[in-house]
C-alpha cells in the first residue's frame, strides 16, 4: 500500500502563472463553484458536489467504457460522461436530489416541445384565481412575500394539472426548472452549504414568472449546446443505496468517480428543505428523517440519534474489522467529551456508523468493479469535538479489506482555516483517494 502524498507548504521558486492556474483548478476539485458557469450543471446549485471540468479531464485521460458514481447528487459525473459520449450509472439515495438529477439528465428533450409546454404552464398559471391556503408551512411564510407565494402556487398548480400528459423526461425537466426559481424568488438568504437563513435578507429578488423565463432561457441555450455535441444521454440514473448497488451488474465498472458524504455532521436532508416544503414533501424540519435522512449514509448526528444506535452494536460489525482497533478509542474519546458539552451531539456513534456504512459501500464496489478498475473518492477529513479522524487512512484500509489492492491519497487543499466561527483549531484537508485493483 502506498503512503499518502504530502505536499510541501512552501516552494523555493515563485509559481508561474500557468502553475498558479493549475493549482487553483486542483484546489477547487472538491467544490461545485465552477460548475455554475457550465451548461447543464448550472441549472441547479447543489453545493454537495465537485468540479465537472475535473471529471471530464479524468474521463478523457482514463478512457473508461462505463463509469459509476454511487453518490450521484445532482448528476455531475453523469452529465460530464454524456458530454463525452461515455456510458454511466448514477446512484442516488436522496429521493429529492434524485429528481433534480433526472431533470439535468433530460437535456435531450425536444427543445420546441419544452418551450411550448412551459408557455402552456405559464398561461394556465396566469389564468388561475389563486388564494393563499389557510395553513402554510412556516418556512414558506418566512421565505416569501404573499405575492410571491401566490405566483409560485399558481405555477405549481399549473404544473400538477399538465404534467400527467407529459413524457417522464419533460416532466423532470420542467420540475427542475421550477425548483431552480424558488431561491431567486425568495427574499431570504442562503448559507454557503445551501441551508436557508430566514433571518437574513437579500438585496435582490426576482418575481416568480420572470425568474421562470430567465431559467428556461438559460436551459434552452444549454440544451442547444449539448444536443449539438451529442444527441442522447448514455446515463442510467437509479434511486438506490450505495451500500448494496443491487442494480449494477458484477464486474461492469471501469471507473468510479464520486464524493461520498463527509463525516462532518452536514445534514444533506436539510439542504433542500425549502424545495421539498414547496412541493409538499415535508411540512417541517422534523419530517426530514423519515422522508430523506434514513436513506442516506450516516454522516449526521441527527441521523444516529433518531436511530438510537449504540457504539457497542456498531463496533461489533465485522465490516470494520480492519480499523476497529483505531476507531474505538477515537469514538470513546468523543463520547467522553460529549459528557462535558451542553449540545450533547452523538458524534461518537456518528463516526462509527459512518465507517460501518462506508465499509459496505466498498464491499458493493468490489463486486461491481472490473479487475483493473480505478476508483476516485473526493473526500475530506474530520475532527468532531476537536478529535481528529483520519478519514482517508481508514477508508483506504476498508477498501483493502473489501478486496482492493492499493490506495493512495492526493492532497488538494487545506480546510478549516477561513471561518471565524469554526468549532476547533484542528487542521483539516481535502483530497482524492485513489483505489485500484
Amino acid at each position: 500500500m502506498t503512503k499518502p502524498v504530502q505536499l510541501r507548504l512552501f516552494d523555493s521558486i515563485p509559481e508561474s502563472h500557468e502553475n498558479t492556474q493549475s493549482r487553483i483548478i486542483k484546489e477547487r476539485t472538491g467544490t461545485f463553484t465552477d460548475n455554475m458557469k457550465l451548461p447543464i450543471h448550472r441549472w441547479f446549485r447543489y453545493s454537495a458536489g465537485f468540479s465537472a471540468a475535473w471529471v471530464e479531464k479524468v474521463i478523457t485521460e482514463l478512457e473508461p467504457q462505463t463509469i459509476l458514481d454511487p453518490f450521484a447528487g445532482s448528476g455531475t459525473v453523469c452529465v460530464a460522461a454524456d458530454k463525452l459520449g461515455v456510458n454511466s450509472y448514477g446512484i442516488e439515495a436522496h429521493p429529492f436530489v434524485y429528481k433534480l438529477a433526472k431533470g439535468k439528465l433530460a437535456w435531450m428533450v425536444n427543445i420546441p416541445e419544452f418551450l411550448a409546454t412551459v408557455n402552456e404552464i405559464k398561461h394556465f398559471a396566469a389564468s388561475l384565481q389563486q388564494k393563499l391556503p389557510e395553513k402554510i408551512p412556516e418556512l414558506l411564510s418566512k421565505c416569501y412575500t404573499d405575492e410571491a407565494l401566490v405566483d409560485l402556487f399558481k405555477i405549481r398548480q399549473a404544473y400538477f394539472e399538465i404534467a400527467p400528459s407529459l413524457s417522464e423526461e419533460l416532466q423532470s425537466l420542467i420540475f427542475l426548472a421550477i425548483c431552480a426559481i424558488l431561491r431567486p424568488s425568495s427574499h431570504v438568504g442562503t448559507a454557503q452549504w445551501q441551508y436557508i437563513l430566514p433571518n437574513k435578507r437579500k438585496a435582490k429578488t426576482c418575481e416568480p414568472f420572470e425568474a421562470l423565463e430567465k431559467q428556461v432561457a438559460m436551459m434552452q441555450e444549454d440544451m442547444y449546446q449539448m444536443q449539438f455535441i451529442t444527441r442522447s444521454s448514455q446515463a442510467t440514473l437509479i434511486k438506490e443505496d450505495a451500500r448494496n448497488l443491487n442494480s449494477i451488474p458484477d464486474h461492469s465498472i471501469d471507473l468510479v468517480i464520486t464524493s461520498p458524504p463527509y463525516a462532518n455532521n452536514y445534514d444533506y436532508a436539510d439542504a433542500t428543505r425549502l424545495e421539498m416544503t414547496f412541493w409538499g414533501e415535508v411540512n417541517s424540519w422534523s419530517d426530514l428523517h423519515e422522508t430523506v435522512r434514513k436513506f442516506l449514509i450516516r454522516s449526521n448526528s441527527q441521523h444516529v440519534s433518531k436511530e438510537r444506535v449504540s457504539l457497542d452494536t456498531l463496533m461489533a460489525e465485522s465490516i470494520i474489522d480492519a480499523i476497529r482497533d483505531e476507531l474505538l478509542p477515537i469514538c470513546q474519546e468523543m463520547e467522553r467529551i460529549r459528557g462535558t458539552k451542553s449540545g450533547n451531539k452523538a458524534y461518537h456513534t456518528m463516526i462509527a456508523a459512518y465507517f460501518t456504512d462506508m465499509g459496505f459501500v466498498f464491499k458493493a464496489l468490489r463486486r461491481v468493479a472490473a479487475s483493473d478498475a480505478k476508483i476516485c473518492f473526493v473526500i475530506g477529513d474530520s475532527a468532531p469535538y476537536g478529535v481528529y479522524v483520519p478519514v482517508e487512512q481508514w477508508l483506504g484500509k476498508l477498501a483493502i479489506s473489501a478486496g482492493f489492492n492499493s490506495w493512495n491519497f492526493e492532497h488538494i487543499r487545506e480546510r478549516n482555516i477561513k471561518w471565524k466561527n469554526r468549532k476547533h483549531s484542528v487542521p483539516l484537508h481535502e483530497g482524492r483517494l485513489w483505489i485500484e485493483g
